[in-house]
């Protein structure tokens, strides 16, 4: 009876790794308080989908939310975070699928590295006013902005 329950919680514990599992990422609001003008966030372009995007990626195996929005950064835009971003939310992404999660963050202390090159996943990354975002920006974009830049209401989804 004991070898029955054995391979019963084997099975099932098989079966939950044949189902698909949740997609956790992450995205920075990284924000540029320039003296005296308006306020300045980064934007990147990707080579593989049109529009502008706020930088971020997908939380590896092993990886703290932080230490992947850290990574992700420097990857995409040569951007350092100084000290520990600030959660801005935790949000749905049913567009992506009926898993996907995405913690976004503040940050408003890091610093540029200098002759940063750009990956093939990147064409572009650059700072915008928040007055003047691209046209291309995104829905979702847009709203992390005004959200937390203009006081707009939270959403719960991406």
């Amino acid at each position: 009876m004991a070898s029955g329950m054995r391979l019963l919680a084997r099975i099932a514990g098989r079966g939950k790794r044949l189902l698909p599992r949740s997609h956790i990422g992450v995205r920075g609001l990284v924000v540029d308080r320039r003296g005296g003008g308006a306020d300045h966030v980064l934007l990147v372009r990707h080579t593989y989908v049109d529009g502008w995007y706020l930088p971020g990626g997908g939380i590896e195996a092993g990886e703290s939310a932080q230490t992947a929005l850290a990574r992700e950064l420097l990857e995409e835009t040569g951007v350092e975070m100084l000290g520990l971003p600030l959660l801005h939310g935790f949000f749905f992404n049913p567009r992506e699928s009926g898993r996907d999660h995405v913690a976004c963050y503040l940050i408003d202390h890091f610093r540029c590295r200098p002759a940063h090159k750009h990956n093939l996943e990147i064409a572009e990354a650059r700072f915008f006013p928040i007055n003047a975002l691209p046209s291309e920006a995104t829905r979702a974009t847009r709203a992390r902005i005004d959200e937390a830049l203009r006081g707009a209401s939270i959403s719960e989804l991406w």
